[in-house]
């Protein structure tokens, strides 16, 4: 049994309720989860709080919390396992939004000032919020931006992801993109 269809039978046993799938199934996945997190952290401000770790563990229990899911395909699993991540790293920048406005004042060190704007968290919770407005209009399109832009993952990748032409895939990026920055403009 080659990995790809592995993967896919136990994402299946687990969504069947086999607890023991799931812990065979992370060693398989771990490199491809790291790989992604990394994508996902080199967008973020040079000594943020979560590590790649913490951002796969943090997603990880999230999608364990949620209710059984029929799996499909280890398609689904990294685009559901990336969707996780930025949640949790839009949640962590809407935090840190909130903690700028109580009344304290910010410690800030200043090895580290020029990475503590609050227009980092601020941009990235528009791009969520926008990044869900498009996919209410046109799932493709939101698919690859998060596959591209939050998953890491190269626009071949995401073509044979997603079972399209690449030349699909760089349109489709083309326009997203576009419509994103008028968006949150």
């Amino acid at each position: 049994m080659n990995g790809t269809h592995e993967i896919t039978e136990l994402l299946q046993a687990w969504g069947k309720g086999d607890s023991h799938a799931l812990s065979k199934l992370i060693p398989l996945v771990d490199d491809e989860l790291k790989k992604i997190a990394r994508a996902k952290m080199t967008k973020e401000r040079s000594g943020h709080i979560l590590q790649s770790a913490a951002l796969i563990n943090e997603a990880l229990m999230r999608l364990i919390a949620t209710e059984p899911i029929d799996w499909k395909s280890r398609t689904q699993f990294y685009g559901l396992v990336a969707k996780r991540m930025r949640q949790v790293l839009v949640d962590y920048a809407r935090k840190q939004k909130a903690s700028k406005r109580g009344n304290r004042a910010e410690h800030v060190d200043i090895n580290e000032a020029v990475f503590l704007s609050s227009e980092t968290s601020e941009e990235l919770i528009m791009l969520d919020e926008a990044l869900t407005k498009l996919a209410k209009k046109d799932e493709l399109k939101a698919k690859i931006i998060e596959y591209c832009y939050f998953g890491g993952f190269t626009q071949k990748e995401v073509a044979e992801i997603l079972g399209i032409s690449i030349a699909t895939v760089e349109r489709e990026w083309r326009f997203a993109r576009s419509w994103l920055k008028r968006e949150m403009t």
